[in-house]
This record gives structure tokens, sequence and C-alpha cells, in this order.
């Protein structure tokens, strides 16, 4: 493709675009700390423009300079890399309008979508997440969540699909956008959550946004868009955007500046939403429950409440819905929040809690799996309270027990994050001789398709494989993997991240 061969021969210019020292309070940080660093800076000086000021920016923002040079909108949504496109668009000339099939206008598709955050500025017209697109794609896109579509219900005429989702964690209605800009959108919405990380408690989830700063996106939604980030890097329409963002708006998308940006602070090298203790190995989030699809009948009754959310399924007793913290919140009498099975462990648990009418301070006991691993604390102010060091893995079931008499305590924003027993970091060495074997070693084609690996270097002393998810997670051990040649036969796995280990070196491989 067009944008990969940029990448292979001038990759380095994705790095050179920011002013100098546009960055430099963000050096040496990682994760939670990180993902605030760079919403500070690209808060500072964004100028919204207005949404009617859209229209004027796509006129330097989303001009194609790179496919057919022409001078036409740049639509995401019917722009064909290999071929001729559909059709074409004259910026604003073109512009919705009505619309009843491809090709009649293009109009302003928000990413995220709008009815998530009531339509409220400065969000409605911040450029660096909203794309000039056909307005019957965008129409079909709707509001839905990006992710992997199984059968597809609608398919646009570049190839961008509407249907079931097949990614792991989420079964509902998904919007697939073509390769060619799968990483594009996935750096607009890293974007969005790290902008507005600070707003995020008071958005609508849509089935994509977390409630809270880190990580902000529910996990199925943030494993798609770290694997569509790294099999699409950053192209030179990318960073032409960005540049005309920035003169447009005043800020920049740090993700097509610093694509090593998204790894850092939400992949293996993040170090998560605070500290662990030493040795806890895998800090990304695993679960992340913000209740609100809690029950909505007979709130302010004491009952039994059952829901699911991003693929986990939550039961509370003795409890009431009508209660709030930051946004939803269930609220407990002499009951108790569990949690369904988690397959990836738990480090460490976040949680907000808040005495709700009269009572007295108290505590909440924390079990995983029937045994009780510590307490988190409550009062009439909303506290957030992290237990560290948990670590346990394997299968994980969490419950808050209250154990106060009568005490109504409302729980709010839970979330754990991963522990596989394994340190990732054990796995992602940096001496020089195992960089020496990583430039030897390396998995041909990446992304891989079907259930084969091939790895081309010199494997004739290698004794085992392993392969890990992304958390750290071991799924997969091969014996003598290369007895019958340079193919690894791996069982069939979601799409993802994941590492392969080979003696001492770590090689990461992509599913699509």
């Amino acid at each position: 493709m067009k944008k990969l061969l940029f990448c292979i021969v001038a990759g380095g210019l994705a790095y050179a675009q920011a002013p100098s020292g546009y960055y430099s309070s963000a050096n040496g940080l990682s994760g939670a700390s990180l993902k605030t660093a760079l919403s500070s800076i690209i808060t500072n000086g964004h100028q919204d423009k207005g949404y009617s000021g859209l229209w004027t920016g796509y006129k330097t923002t989303d001009i194609d300079k790179n496919y057919e040079n022409d001078g036409s909108i740049l639509d995401i949504y019917s722009e064909k890399p290999n071929g001729a496109d559909p059709y074409k668009y004259t910026p604003g000339t073109n512009q919705c309008g009505t619309y009843s099939v491809e090709g009649n206008c293009y109009n302003r598709e928000h990413l995220v979508p709008q009815s998530l955050f009531n339509e409220a500025s400065p969000m409605v017209s911040d450029i660096h997440f909203i794309r000039a697109t056909d307005g019957k794609v965008n129409g079909m896109r709707s509001n839905y969540p990006f992710g992997k579509v199984g059968t597809a219900t609608f398919t646009s005429k570049n190839g961008s699909k509407l249907g079931n989702s097949t990614s792991s964690g989420y079964s509902g209605t998904v919007f697939e956008p073509i390769d060619e800009f799968k990483g594009d959108i996935a750096r607009m919405v890293f974007y969005f959550v790290t902008r507005y990380q600070s707003k995020l408690s008071s958005f609508s989830s849509g089935n994509m946004l977390g409630s809270s700063a880190y990580p902000g996106l529910q996990t199925w939604e943030l494993n798609v868009l770290l694997a569509w980030h790294n099999q699409d890097p950053v192209s030179q329409a990318e960073i032409n955007r960005n540049n005309a963002s920035y003169n447009f708006q005043g800020n920049r998308n740090p993700f097509i500046d610093n694509p090593d940006y998204v790894n850092k602070i939400w992949g293996s090298g993040s170090s998560g939403g605070g500290s662990t203790g030493g040795g806890t190995p895998s800090t990304s989030t695993c679960v992340s429950e913000t209740f609100e699809t809690i029950p909505s009948s007979d709130a302010s009754t004491y009952a039994t409440r059952s829901w699911s959310n991003g693929g986990m399924t939550w039961t509370a007793t003795d409890a009431r819905t009508d209660q709030t913290i930051s946004s939803k919140a269930i609220t407990i009498r002499n009951g108790s929040v569990q949690s369904g099975t988690s397959a990836n462990g738990i480090g460490s648990l976040t949680v907000t809690t808040q005495l709700k009418f009269s009572g007295s301070t108290g505590t909440l006991d924390v079990q995983v799996n029937g045994t009780k691993v510590g307490t988190v604390p409550y009062s009439s102010n909303a506290v957030t309270t992290t237990l560290s060091n948990i670590n346990i893995s394997g299968n994980v079931s969490v419950n808050l027990v209250n154990t106060g008499s009568g005490n109504r305590v409302a729980v709010d924003n839970l979330s754990w994050t991963c522990y596989s027993g394994t340190s990732r970091q054990s796995m992602m060495t940096s001496s020089k001789d195992q960089a020496a074997d990583s430039q030897t070693l390396r998995i041909y084609p990446n992304p891989v398709t079907g259930q084969e690996i091939l790895v081309k270097g010199n494997t004739a002393n290698i004794s085992k494989a392993e392969i890990y998810d992304s958390r750290g997670k071991l799924i997969q051990t091969i014996e003598k993997p290369f007895r019958e040649g340079s193919t690894i036969r791996i069982k069939k796995l979601e799409q993802g991240i994941y590492m392969l280990r080979l003696s001492e070196t770590v090689l990461k491989f992509i599913v699509q």
C-alpha cells in the first residue's frame, strides 16, 4: 500500500512535525501519567472554531494530496487506495445537504459519536476526530463503535462494513473501515480520550468509551484500536492532516507525531493507572465497570440486580440503582456486588465508594474467588481507593461485600488490572545480544492470518516457543517448534497483539 511504502522509506518524518519542545513536558513518562501530560499539552492552544467552522477547515485538512492528488475531499469511507474512487467531492461545492445514496454529498463524521457528549463544545467541533465523509456511509455508521465485522449488513463502495462484531468481548453491531484507514481511526479516537479525559465521567459510553481518565476506553474497544494502530502505521496523509489541523485549530494529535506514545500509554510499555508495587508484572486494565448499564426499573427498590457490560456479567444483591457518584452507581445495603469470571487474573483493584443517606463510615470486604484480599473504605464523601499487589493469576471473580448494618453504600468505577504471574518486562529485554537476535529472527508476514507463523532467521537451536497475549498471559507453549521447518502451528487466536518468545528473543505479531 502507499501508506506502508511511505513509512518504510520516510517513517522518521512523523517525529519531526511538531514545534520544538511541544512535547517536552511528556518526556520520560508512561501510562496514565503520560496520558495526562499529553492531555494538558493538546488542551493548551486549542481554539474552538465552531461547528460550521469545520467546513472551512476541511478545505485544508481533508484534501486528497496522497492518493489521486486531485484536490478532492479525502474520504476514508470512499477512498480506494489502489484503484479509482467510486465518486469524488469538490470541497465546499458538495457539502450536505440531503442524501439518499452514496455519492450525494459529504458531511461531518464524528468518529466518537456526538450523542455521547450531548453535542457539547468544544468536542462537537474538534477537527482532530471529525472527518469529512460521505453522508450515506456516515449515516449507516450511525453511533456504533468500531470493531471487526462478522456478517456485513451494509458494505460501502470502498469496502467499509457494518455488521455483527466478532471482536473479543463485544457481540453488538460495529463498523469496520478498510485496512488503509484503521490506524488513522484508532489514533483519532486515542486523541479524543486523551484530549477530553477529564470529561469522560460525564459522557455516555456508547459501548466504546470508559468513564475514567485511564484507560479511557472499554477494554474490548481498546484492544481493537491497539491492534489497528500497530497494523496500520502513520501515513503521509495523516501527517499532512495533523499539520493542517494544527494551523487551523492550534493543537496537534500526539499519536501521529509520536506513534510510540500509544504503546507507552496502553500497551506493553505502559505503567497503568498507578504503582502496584515492585514486581507486579501486568498493569493493563483487564476489567472496567462504570455501571452505566445497570437496570433502571424500580430504581429505588432494594432487589437483586443483574446486567452485562463488555462481555462481563454482574450481580448485585439487596441493591438499588437510583443513586449516583460520577454518573450511575450501584448502591448496596446488606448485599454485595459480584463480577462474572475474568480469565486474565487480577493485579490491583480500584473502586470509588460513597455512603448514601444516613449511617457511619465503614469498609467493604473485597473478595477474589471467595477469599478476602482486603477492604475499601467508604464515607459521606466520594473516595477512590486502590488495592495493590493482589496478584492472583488465572480465572478470577471479584465480590465487594457490605458488612455494615444497614449502611447504604454506592459503588462506581470499579476496575482491576490483569495479572499473569509472568513479567512482561522480563520478556521484553533490551540487551545488545538479544537485540541482535531480534534483528536476525523475524515473523513474516506480519500481521499473520490463519493458524501458522513463519519465522525467518536462525531457528536451529530453539527448543521451545511460547505465545503470550498483550497482557502478558501465557496462552500456548510449543516444544521443538521448528522440527519440521520454519513454520509454527498455533491455535486459533482472537484479533489482537501477541508476543512470540523464542529462547531469549521476543517478537511481536498481530492477528487480524
